[in-house]
């Protein structure tokens, strides 16, 4: 696939309905996960405008910043800590509308304001997390969940896909 990205000015689900299929051409024929998630950063802030997007990998017992595109971040976040550690230990999504008022948020940035943190699992094994934050108080919700869990997905399949040829 080319290398560049056709950018969508829709709504919210249609941002995502355009980028989706872009990602898919990004990550087919390469299982390489730094690579893949590079891409996916990139295609996401580029599509979306987000202030950060990113991905904390699972290593040694404690979140290591993995591929990203926006402001430098925090490195490493311990279990429980924060919105990341927080997904991590409840593996479950979070979605907050206003970081200020999360207890315990680690402020990689002034210009966040609201965050939503996915768990990554693979057959039930946490690898990590994504995490995208917004400069907008209450930018994201459940659309946001819904495609990006997809994505998601479409990295596990990619990654199934290589090992299995």
């Amino acid at each position: 696939m080319a290398e560049d990205l056709l950018i969508n000015q829709g709504s919210k689900e249609e941002k995502y309905l355009s980028i989706i299929p872009q990602i898919k051409g990004l990550l087919k024929g390469e299982s390489d996960i730094i690579a893949n998630l590079a891409n996916i950063s990139a295609a996401l802030k580029e599509q979306f405008g987000w202030l950060w997007v990113g991905f904390y990998l699972l290593k040694n017992d404690e979140l290591v910043l993995g591929p990203f595109q926006g402001p430098v971040a925090c490195t490493r976040i311990r279990k429980g800590r924060g919105v990341c550690g927080t997904s991590w230990e409840q593996l479950k999504t979070m979605i907050v509308p206003d970081v200020e008022k999360f207890p315990g948020h680690i402020a990689c940035s002034s210009l966040s304001k609201s965050e939503i943190v996915i768990p990554i699992l693979s057959a039930g094994i946490f690898l990590g997390v994504l995490d995208v934050d917004s400069e907008l108080l209450n930018d994201f919700d459940e659309v946001d969940e819904r495609f990006l869990k997809e994505i998601l997905e479409i990295v596990e399949e990619t990654m199934q896909t290589e090992i299995h040829k």
